[in-house]
């Protein structure tokens, strides 16, 4: 309607000067524009209107069928696993469930069955890792799990899976700790926990140190 009465005017005063009938042109040209910029807008203070929207949790990311828990909640239902030295000292780490259930579940089951008591540290790399958990005691021994690999960092006290060259693959029995921040082994092994307690024992440990016992609480 704005459209049509602008150019109704621009129709009846073309015989003007030249100074007027540019003035008309530009007023009706602003009309126009106001009218094709109103299509399909909202009204001020309204919101646009959108398709559905997706649901979204708390944190902003979309809610899915099957979220992954809260990093405190997994750890809370997990547990912690805390490992008594033979020669005194401890340490214990968070299991993370949510990143690398399989192995989670794997390292509580053995735990729990006795299977860790009693074995050695077989590889300590100063400055690196701590590296035990082989039955043979030589880091040739354990068998095999798939390898879940996650975002979690290796930062110092994460708690890893050792593996052979084949990323995929990994042992089902040896774990280490690395003591400072080793960032080239992110996406490249399991992490499945972290260190909350004991560094200080951590780093005592020497080739041929032995596990007393592991429990999960």
């Amino acid at each position: 309607m704005g459209v049509l009465i602008a150019t109704s005017m621009l129709s009846r005063r073309v015989s003007f000067g030249g100074m007027r009938r540019r003035r008309l042109l530009a007023t009706g040209a602003a009309v126009l524009a106001a009218a094709c910029g109103s299509t399909g807008s909202s009204a001020p203070g309204s919101p646009a209107r959108t398709s559905a929207p997706t649901s979204a949790s708390a944190s902003g990311g979309t809610t899915t069928k099957t979220p992954t828990p809260s990093s405190n909640t997994a750890q809370t239902a997990a547990g912690i696993a805390t490992v008594e030295l033979a020669k005194g000292g401890s340490f214990a780490f968070t299991l993370r469930a949510d990143k690398a259930p399989k192995t989670v579940a794997n390292f509580v089951t053995k735990a729990r069955a006795g299977f860790y008591d009693g074995l050695t540290f077989h590889r300590v790399v100063p400055g690196f890792v701590v590296q035990g958990g082989d039955p043979l005691g030589t880091g040739s021994g354990g068998g095999t799990q798939a390898t879940e690999l996650s975002d979690l960092p290796f930062d110092a006290g994460a708690i890893g899976v050792a593996r052979g060259g084949d990323i995929k693959v990994s042992n089902d029995a040896q774990f280490f700790v690395v003591t400072a921040s080793a960032p080239h082994l992110n996406g490249q092994y399991t992490n499945f926990g972290q260190l909350t307690q004991g560094m200080d024992a951590v780093l005592t440990i020497k080739i041929g140190d032995k596990m007393k016992k592991v429990t999960i609480t």
